[in-house]
């Protein structure tokens, strides 16, 4: 007999609670970065250096969570294309969803744009030295965050392939929350209907509140 996790059952059931933590992870962090709306983006950020135990502890939880949810997802989808034959595989294509079928490669989009998003507003490697927060305070000394970003999003290139970037995120969600419930046994005739409408209607709210932050700054609607 297998171990659990290396059952497949295991393994789908890794890759439920996994994206599931990444789920309310994109919802917490737009709830955060709202914040800019109202220029209160440098006291977020000062709040959660506060918080600096519970945020490091966050941290480790989601990089776990992305470890096990590219992993296990990467081995899903290897062990389906070496299981079913040429002919089936045709069969179910015609079946399933866009986002389904392309699942893999939106995560693989989002996995590049997190990277990306990381180097550019956590590391600070691709923006410009002269709107670095920590060098450059706002008047009650605090890192300004607010400027570095609305400076960032007032480039054009940046904001277009933030949104195209949430696009494969919508997608990869579009999937992911329906099959995080049939995992679990929640997806009978009567509930499938509602969720997936549910998860259409958060997947598509979740990429409009996003997308919000660069659309508005690029317009010159919110400025620095």
């Amino acid at each position: 007999m297998n171990i659990l996790p290396a059952s497949r059952i295991a393994r789908k059931v890794l890759m439920a609670i996994s994206g599931q933590i990444l789920v309310f992870f994109v919802l917490f962090h737009i709830i955060g970065n709202s914040t800019i709306f109202f220029h209160q983006l440098n006291a977020y950020v000062m709040g959660l250096h506060h918080l600096a135990f519970l945020v490091w502890g966050g941290r480790l939880i989601l990089i776990a969570a992305f470890a096990i949810h590219i992993y296990y997802g990467t081995m899903l989808k290897l062990e389906n294309y070496a299981a079913k034959p040429h002919a089936y595989v045709v069969s179910r294509f015609r079946q399933a969803t866009f986002s389904g079928r392309y699942q893999i490669w939106t995560g693989v989009a989002v996995l590049a744009f997190l990277i990306y998003h990381l180097l550019q507003f956590t590391f600070l490697l691709l923006i410009d030295p002269s709107i670095a927060p920590v060098i450059h305070p706002d008047a009650m000394g605090r890192p300004d965050v607010f400027t570095m970003v609305v400076r960032s999003f007032q480039e054009l290139g940046i904001s277009l392939a933030y949104i195209i970037a949430l696009g494969a995120l919508m997608l990869h969600m579009l999937h992911g929350i329906q099959s995080s419930f049939q995992t679990w046994g929640l997806t009978t005739e009567t509930t499938l209907p509602v969720i997936q409408k549910s998860g259409i209607v958060a997947s598509v709210m979740l990429f409009l509140w996003y997308c919000a932050i660069p659309s508005v700054i690029v317009l010159g609607i919110l400025k620095g």
